[in-house]
């Protein structure tokens, strides 16, 4: 996990297919290292982050497409 000071600065994206509603649903930030994709529970946005490593997230968006 990375310390939540590192991505005050970043923007938090959720996917379109959440829905109006807020839907459960991640969100990953932009802004960050190119080696990583920190992930965090759309619900619950003061709670933890995980991150990723680059390769595996593209690894798994592609294999959901």
């Amino acid at each position: 996990m990375r310390p939540r000071t590192a991505l005050s600065n970043v923007e938090w994206r959720k996917s379109s297919y959440s829905g109006s509603n807020g839907g459960d649903c991640v969100e990953v930030a932009e802004g960050h290292a190119a080696d990583s994709v920190p992930v965090r529970d759309s619900k619950n946005p003061s709670g933890p982050v995980v991150t990723v490593g680059a390769h595996a997230w593209r690894a798994f968006v592609q294999g959901l497409r």
